[in-house]
């Protein structure tokens, strides 16, 4: 699946000009689809600040939620890139703030994960690792693994991803050093810990049962916990992403 070519195209919508996989399939698994924009005739008011529209006071709905606003409260134009749109597009103020929060992690961490780093691997149970280079897709679809040998996890398939910290090993009750990655408060670029490797579990193509991978920080350990971290808000995303 990974060996799909990448090939995008440029559709225009009535939010803007969007530059989408050719294959809708093959998507970023951090994307959001285009919101249905509320019909004209529901929104006599802004739902913000309640003014009411006429010839003078225009209505303008907001690329990323699809609601409608006058034009104080829906003024700011922001790059959205999870919406694969080519240039910044209007936005509420709640969803700009949310936008420019993600700019962070496609301009610093999304970089971090491509460009990759070294890690100690142990799939399952097994008693035997190897040393391997983990770095994101360019589609962000697939964590490509290359050693010796050579495999790829699907984001979409990983059901579970926890954060190991201190070179600790996990416990039930201990969530300094086995923690979700949705919960951020003790993992963080210069946070209060340092990543040191990830657990996370997965349904591998074909195959109904799951399969556990260890990721531990090899020689590297400060690039190693860079790309954690940087993990760390790609599984934000990507939680995100699903529910919506």
């Amino acid at each position: 699946m990974s060996a799909v070519p990448d090939g995008k195209k440029l559709v225009r919508s009535p939010s803007g000009l969007r530059m989408v996989p050719e294959n809708g399939a093959f998507n970023s698994p951090f994307s959001l689809d285009e919101p249905q924009w509320v019909p004209d005739k529901e929104c006599p008011r802004c739902m913000q600040c309640d003014t009411k529209f006429d010839f003078i006071r225009r209505k303008h709905h907001c690329r990323r939620c699809g609601r409608c606003f006058c034009d104080k409260c829906c003024s700011k134009k922001v790059p959205l890139p999870r919406m694969c749109f080519v240039d910044p597009v209007r936005q509420c103020a709640e969803c700009s703030l949310a936008s420019q929060k993600e700019m962070e992690f496609y301009d610093k961490q999304l970089r971090v994960l491509l460009g990759g780093g070294t890690f100690v691997i142990t799939l399952g149970t097994s008693e035997k690792s190897e040393t391997m280079t983990c770095r994101l897709s360019n589609n962000h679809r697939y964590m490509f693994l290359d050693g010796e040998s050579h495999f790829e996890v699907e984001l979409s398939r990983i059901s579970s991803m926890q954060i190991l910290t201190d070179g600790s090993s996990p416990g039930e009750n201990d969530i300094h050093t086995y923690t979700s990655l949705l919960d951020s408060q003790y993992i963080s670029e210069g946070g209060v810990s340092r990543a040191s490797g990830m657990l996370l579990h997965y349904k591998p193509m074909g195959c109904q049962d799951g399969q556990q991978l260890r990721m531990e920080a090899a020689d590297d350990k400060k690039a190693a916990s860079l790309w954690l971290a940087a993990m760390h808000k790609a599984a934000k995303l990507l939680y995100e992403a699903r529910d919506q």
